[in-house]
């Protein structure tokens, strides 16, 4: 074993303080587990994103864990922080926390283990019960230096995240999803830092909730609402540019809209760039291609939908589209984007129809015998087959027959058609091409 390593076993100071705490697993307790030199190699020297802390004299861990700043420790049954000087002597330095799926239960245990992370910017407590106890703003205000922070099924009430965002003058991206929110409460102060907002998979369903988030997060540039059932838009265009004046990505995935209006309202966001609209009910009617066409026609600032970039040759196609699939609707029912379009484009003619199945059969003329007689035949049978079809026509017994294709068009000669399992579409036969039938000389 290296040099300095101290061999000392760390569980036993943890099983003398075990009294203290509350029962479960602590924090440190489980950070001492997993990043333990036997199961996180020692390292020497600059390694790979891995830091070994100088640790206060004395202390029983002194050269025991290594530790990355990037801590992963979900789903391991953790209940309370441990040994807060501990914590502070190893964490110095680490910027990631993901504590998701664990049992904290207690605000106050949260913060013993974050006030010891000076360094600390993204949190992860997901899935932990911590609606059972009251977040206090003396606890909150050890997470304030935290910029991302992760709180879906966590059933954080709206109290709990009030008190959340008066204590991090910095967050700059929240998630609360899975929190069977039905409304939103909004602080008697708005929060200025919020980029970013992943409220999944909750049951909004009226735009007066959703107006509320352009009240409280007036910088907000993300707003991801997938999994709610927002029924519609219900708000002026004027109202929307001043809730949301620097949005520039929404995701209304799986949403209840079931208006094109609802769809012409996003034009209304002044910055809004970036759309997902997959899975609502408006779209459901429509096939694949005229989904993206005529939203893309609807949308002229969004350049990108459903998460592929809209290139000016696509919006192009896509008005064009627009305006032919309007072209025969009544006056009194087509958009008014129809008429802008029109302004651009002026009227478009209906495209022309192209079949583009290749051809099944063929009218070519049968020469023999100094005789001509115009045949119907089928380009999806072999060379035996039509031989078999003409036999009856030339008198000729198969085994004794020879064709020749010759291609009217073609500068070439006749080609001998001698391959029996040859299939006729191959030979690229057409109207009025012609097929010569010999004897075989014996």
């Amino acid at each position: 074993m290296a040099s300095g390593v101290n061999v000392s076993n760390p569980a036993l100071n943890f099983s003398e303080k075990k009294m203290d705490q509350p029962s479960g697993r602590s924090f440190m307790q489980v950070l001492c587990e997993k990043y333990s030199p036997e199961n996180f190699p020692y390292r020497r020297g600059p390694g790979m994103g891995v830091h070994v802390p100088a640790t206060p004299q004395g202390s029983p861990m002194k050269d025991r864990l290594n530790l990355p700043s990037v801590l992963v420790l979900n789903s391991c049954g953790i209940t309370c922080a441990g040994d807060e000087r501990e914590i502070a002597a190893f964490c110095a330095h680490v910027s990631e926390l993901d504590l998701s799926d664990n049992k904290l239960q207690d605000w106050h245990e949260v913060s013993k283990i974050v006030s010891n992370v000076p360094q600390l910017e993204f949190l992860n407590l997901s899935s932990n019960p911590l609606s059972l106890s009251v977040l206090e703003r003396t606890c909150a205000g050890s997470f304030s230096g935290v910029r991302k922070l992760v709180l879906n099924n966590s059933k954080a009430s709206w109290e709990t995240v009030h008190t959340i965002l008066q204590e991090l003058p910095d967050l700059e991206e929240l998630f609360l999803c899975l929190n069977d929110y039905e409304t939103v409460s909004c602080p008697s102060v708005c929060c200025h830092s919020l980029k970013l907002l992943h409220i999944t998979d909750n049951n909004l369903q009226e735009w007066t909730e959703i107006r509320k988030l352009g009240v409280m997060f007036p910088s907000l540039d993300t707003l991801v609402l997938a999994n709610n059932h927002v029924n519609a838009i219900e708000e002026p265009a004027d109202s929307l540019a001043r809730l949301f004046p620097n949005l520039r990505s929404i995701s209304l995935h799986k949403s209840g809209l079931q208006s094109w209006e609802d769809i012409d309202k996003l034009n209304s966001f002044p910055k809004l760039e970036e759309v997902r609209l997959l899975g609502i009910p408006l779209l459901q009617p429509y096939t694949t291609e005229e989904r993206r066409k005529l939203v893309v026609a609807r949308l002229p600032s969004v350049s990108k939908l459903n998460g592929s970039v809209v290139t000016d040759g696509e919006r192009e196609d896509s008005e064009r589209f627009f305006i032919r699939y309007y072209v025969d609707v009544p006056q009194e029912e087509v958009p008014f984007r129809y008429h802008e379009l029109i302004t651009k484009y002026g009227k478009l003619e209906p495209l022309a129809e192209v079949d583009l199945r290749p051809q099944s059969s063929a009218k070519v003329e049968v020469h023999f015998n100094d005789q001509v007689e115009e045949v119907s035949i089928r380009l999806d049978q072999t060379v035996a087959e039509l031989k078999r079809q003409l036999k009856t026509l030339v008198q000729l017994p198969t085994s004794s027959m020879l064709l020749y294709y010759f291609d009217h068009e073609a500068p070439f000669g006749p080609e001998e058609m001698k391959y029996s399992s040859r299939a006729l579409h191959s030979f690229g036969i057409r109207d009025g091409d012609k097929i010569f039938v010999e004897s075989k000389t014996k």
